[in-house]
């Protein structure tokens, strides 16, 4: 990668290895359905333009089926479930369960009949090594607390909506950009849960700290780091893009212990590495192939699983 690809990747690693730390200080003072709502707002409101100029959204309303049902599964499931989450367990250890979703993926397509998600061999190995490491996370670092337990699950359950939506981009999205899909997405959530939030909204004048913890996701964590993440993928490719699923837990990780003083255990860190191992042994391709130009949509999913991960 070149120099300007590099600074993209640094970018676009912090940016999304962020989120967790700021969520925890979000819900700290706001409900769920706020700082969603906050952060997708403030997204949808920077990207749209974007998108309009671009014509990114031609063809949307012939999708408006699959656009609800992605909202539903990559978005407003996802983001409130970790949200929740966080009120029960430290964001270091919702990074490291979120990390599970390529072996999520890989699970999801078993059954399925992409012969390129087809689990075998080293994949197989990877996935069986994937699940030993969610094991150590969630079994060994939960143990006798069962609402710590309740939030690993609930962060457990958005990584695997992300996995869903992941093939579900890749099924119905792979010929339309992924600009067009992350602004639609980003309004209908909004959109969905307003009503939700206006009913949880505080009565008084939130702190500080939690109100710049919103502004930062919805601007630096959501809308800058996918405009980052399109150029990065132009300089560098989607297959480089993907290796930030391996980074930015990792910085996650470091804030949490760095600026919360969270505890870091060491089943946790055995799991995470395992589990980073395992991501990579199951989502390795069958067989090498010809270097290509991928589609816009294909390529959000190879690079960051479109998954706004947080």
């Amino acid at each position: 990668m070149n120099r300007k690809a590099w600074l993209l990747f640094a970018l676009v690693s912090v940016l999304w290895g962020i989120p967790y730390l700021l969520i925890k200080i979000a819900v700290s003072d706001l409900s769920a359905p706020v700082v969603v709502v906050a952060r997708t707002g403030i997204a949808a409101a920077i990207l749209l333009p974007f998108a309009v100029r671009g014509g990114a959204l031609r063809g949307m309303r012939q999708r408006l089926g699959s656009i609800v049902l992605l909202t539903l599964t990559h978005i407003t499931g996802p983001f409130l479930l970790i949200t929740y989450g966080e009120t029960h367990i430290p964001s270091s250890l919702a990074a490291l369960l979120i990390a599970t979703q390529p072996v999520l993926i890989a699970i999801l397509a078993v059954r399925g009949n992409d012969a390129s998600e087809k689990v075998r061999g080293w994949r197989a190995v990877g996935l069986g090594v994937g699940l030993a490491g969610v094991v150590c996370v969630v079994g060994l670092d939960t143990s006798g607390d069962r609402y710590r337990l309740l939030g690993a699950g609930m962060v457990l359950l958005a990584a695997l909506g992300y996995a869903a939506a992941t093939l579900i981009v890749k099924r119905r999205f792979a010929d339309v950009p992924p600009l067009g899909v992350v602004a639609s997405t980003m309004t209908l959530n909004t959109v969905v849960l307003l009503p939700v939030a206006l009913l949880t909204a505080p009565s008084r004048l939130p702190d500080a700290s939690a109100l710049g913890a919103v502004a930062l996701l919805g601007v630096l964590c959501t809308a800058t780091a996918f405009l980052a993440f399109y150029r990065l993928i132009a300089e560098a490719g989607a297959g480089r893009a993907a290796l930030i699923t391996y980074v930015d837990p990792i910085i996650a990780v470091l804030l949490g212990v760095a600026v919360l003083h969270e505890a870091l255990h060491a089943s946790a860190l055995a799991g995470f590495v395992l589990v980073l191992i395992g991501s990579w042994l199951s989502t390795r391709r069958a067989a090498p192939a010809v270097e290509r130009t991928p589609e816009p949509a294909a390529a959000l999913v190879e690079g960051r699983q479109a998954a706004f991960r947080v």
